[in-house]
């Protein structure tokens, strides 16, 4: 590991971790808090896939409706108007809305081979997106000083390495440059993330082994045909799936090349320092 004890990570003039677990279990909330600090510099992964790598798909889209409007067509077409995504830290929504959800057009659905091609699109996308971190740690000292750092993955992160290989030509690229920090969940938590889902499904990369299962299972459950299949219905019933489909591929994460730490704990951090506590508590001594 990049910080092999306690201490090393304590003396380390450049701290420099990756957070990485389920969305909703503290991972923006720590990133945010260390960001509030001024000497950290904060790598949102998914802010980068929803700017650099799918920001194009995600404004031609806005344009693809805007297009079937005729005062916006005219206006678009002589170049009267701009209309581009307003992604930030605090709001992916361009990003989800654009991957959207399979299922009946009536319901604000796509076909599932466009909704597999955008998942597609998600994973080429986040891969690059990680694969940047390297270039965001130079670039944050060499511009604006930074020394300490914090990449903000995505939930998805698993779904994109293979966690049980130590030797992942991504992963291993990463962990040489970042300390990977696995942020746990509790039955609880997991409890609480499906409830809060259910109040609000939205749009998620999975892998497109395990979305062609939950596809075709979800059919022979309900009998529905794919164009008659809520969107929303559908995304609530993956999503259950997916929490027990993940939570191994990160305990592998952590195990092969980080350390992991309870979103109870996370939930206590108020500071900085609060926050190299915890690590070092996870690290040997």
């Amino acid at each position: 590991m990049l910080y092999p004890t306690a201490q090393d990570w304590r003396d380390a003039p450049q701290k420099r971790v990756m957070l990485f677990g389920m969305s909703g279990l503290g991972k923006t909330y720590l990133a945010n808090l260390l960001r509030e600090d001024g000497s950290w510099f904060h790598y949102s992964v998914d802010y980068r896939i929803g700017t650099r790598y799918m920001g194009e798909y995600i404004a031609d889209n806005f344009k693809r409706e805007a297009m079937k409007v005729p005062l916006l067509r005219e206006l678009l077409l002589t170049d009267s108007v701009y209309i581009s995504s307003n992604i930030t830290f605090d709001n992916l929504a361009p990003l989800s809305t654009y991957l959207g959800k399979p299922g009946a057009a009536a319901k604000g659905g796509l076909p599932f081979d466009e909704y597999m091609l955008r998942q597609d699109q998600h994973r080429s996308a986040e891969i690059a997106a990680l694969a940047d971190t390297p270039h965001f740690i130079a670039r944050a000292e060499a511009l604006y000083g930074y020394q300490n750092f914090v990449c903000d993955t995505g939930g998805s992160i698993c779904e994109v390495i293979d966690p049980d290989t130590p030797d992942d030509p991504l992963m291993s690229a990463l962990a040489s440059h970042v300390l990977p920090v696995w942020i746990k969940g509790s039955d609880a938590h997991t409890a609480e993330l499906i409830r809060r889902f259910d109040r609000a499904p939205k749009p998620m990369y999975y892998q497109p082994e395990f979305l062609r299962d939950a596809w075709s299972a979800y059919q022979s459950d309900t009998g529905a045909a794919p164009d008659q299949i809520d969107p929303d219905a559908f995304v609530r019933w993956t999503y259950t799936r997916a929490l027990a489909h993940r939570a191994p591929r990160y305990a592998a994460m952590a195990r092969n090349w980080g350390i992991s730490v309870t979103a109870e704990e996370v939930s206590q951090i108020r500071s900085t320092d609060d926050f190299t506590a915890l690590i070092a508590a996870q690290l040997p001594d």
